[in-house]
């Protein structure tokens, strides 16, 4: 039995869709159809109805679905112990940009440390460009950056954080049912500018307006642009994962802008080609662990 189709079997059942277990995997939605397919034929029965674009786990599904997971799970510590005998060296340096560094890397290097409880970690916070350089040069081992590639290196996607609309408690956006782009720019707004290609897309929203957006505050650093929100200075895009504690405690509020669906900014992960696989996969996992984290955040504000 294949374990390619085992995995699309439990993903699919874990997020409810086709297309968002595709995501996850970094398949095509095709791919994931074919490979269920092929473990309905060695089933010898239907693990999915489909209803429309719902699907359905079958009573036949449901009692395969214990044994593939743990199928999964043993492959997977079998995978760690043997890749664990292996020599893995005893510092890891992780270069990142600042936004991975303040609001990714503390959650990532704990789990990582479980995991290769032998290996130390060091931590390098720059530019992207300034991160490719370093692993390029060997002085850092593996890094996060944003959606750029490079001839020399590996690189893979490793996480895509939506922009939204953030206001403070009380504003009157929250109780207006349809905003347009003409109340957003007429609102002072504080705008966060990370470098990335993605913020020309936020500022093509107001390229049709009249006048300009009434940007009062420019700045360069996140934790600036949600300081100024919360003192009621203005409102602001911000990625998602830098308002994530925020958010819980209430204090920025996200608000549902359509003009805004699908812009993110794009984490990618790069190494020298072929090497610290142990450590990519683990990093690719946590990756998975996120994207699912914010597709329930997504779905919670929709």
């Amino acid at each position: 039995m294949n374990l390619e189709n085992i995995e699309a079997f439990v993903f699919i059942n874990h997020y409810g869709s086709f297309n968002k277990a595709a995501e996850v995997l970094y398949l095509s939605q095709p791919s994931v159809t074919a490979r269920i397919q092929s473990l309905e034929r060695e089933l010898n029965c239907k693990v999915f109805d489909r209803l429309g674009k719902q699907i359905q786990i079958t009573e036949e599904g449901r009692r395969f679905l214990p044994y593939a997971q743990q199928i999964l799970m043993t492959y997977q510590k079998g995978k760690l112990h043997t890749n664990q005998k292996k020599s893995l060296p005893e510092e890891l340096r992780i270069g990142s940009t600042l936004s991975v560094s303040n609001y990714i890397i503390p959650d990532l290097l704990p789990r990582l440390k479980d995991r290769f409880p032998n290996t130390h970690f060091k931590l390098i916070t720059g530019t992207t460009d300034e991160i490719i350089h370093k692993v390029i040069n060997k002085e850092a081992d593996i890094g996060f950056i944003r959606n750029v590639a490079h001839p020399n290196l590996q690189s893979v996607k490793f996480f895509e954080d939506p922009i939204r609309l953030y206001v403070y408690e009380g504003h009157p956006f929250l109780s207006e049912t349809r905003l347009t782009i003409d109340d957003i720019a007429a609102q002072p707004l504080v705008f966060f500018e990370c470098g990335a290609l993605d913020w020309l897309r936020i500022h093509r929203i107001f390229g049709n307006l009249d006048r300009p957006p009434n940007i009062q505050f420019l700045v360069d650093n996140s934790e600036t642009a949600k300081k100024l929100v919360m003192q009621k200075a203005g409102i602001s895009f911000l990625p998602s994962q830098s308002a994530q504690q925020e958010t819980r405690d209430g204090k920025l509020i996200p608000i549902r802008l359509p003009d805004t669906d699908g812009i993110s900014l794009q984490t990618n992960l790069i190494s020298c080609h072929g090497k610290h696989s142990q450590f990519l996969t683990a990093i690719s996992e946590f990756g998975k662990m996120l994207t699912a984290r914010k597709d329930g955040l997504s779905a919670s504000i929709s």
